[in-house]
């Protein structure tokens, strides 16, 4: 299990943060991007299509239809970068959705 600072979420009202110990919720998720802060603060990305999160005081559960992980680990970064923008972009979300999900995998792929 990895010690997680905070986890912010792409909702479909909106992004939305989790910290521990979060007021329990089930929400729906929207194409976009999950950010996981670690407690040492390196980061990991998950560019998602949809899905929903079950935020319990201990644990955020989330189940997607389709993800891609991003982080300075990967050794094929570009190749899932790409495959993020693909997976994005085959949503049926809305096109304002979609810009702005693949502008941040843009800019993840810029940042590492």
């Amino acid at each position: 299990m990895v010690k997680v600072q905070q986890v912010n979420l792409p909702g479909s009202e909106g992004e939305f943060g989790v910290l521990a110990g979060h007021a329990s919720l089930v929400s729906l998720l929207d194409t976009g991007v999950i950010l996981i802060e670690k407690e040492d603060k390196s980061e990991i990305a998950v560019a998602i299509n949809s899905g929903y999160v079950k935020v319990e005081e201990a644990k955020t559960t989330c189940i997607v239809d389709g993800a891609v992980a991003l982080s300075s680990d990967d050794s094929e970064l570009s190749q899932a970068l790409e495959e993020a923008k693909a997976l994005l972009k085959s949503t049926e979300a809305s096109s304002a959705a979609i810009a702005a999900a693949v502008s941040k995998v843009e800019h993840i792929g810029k940042s590492i």
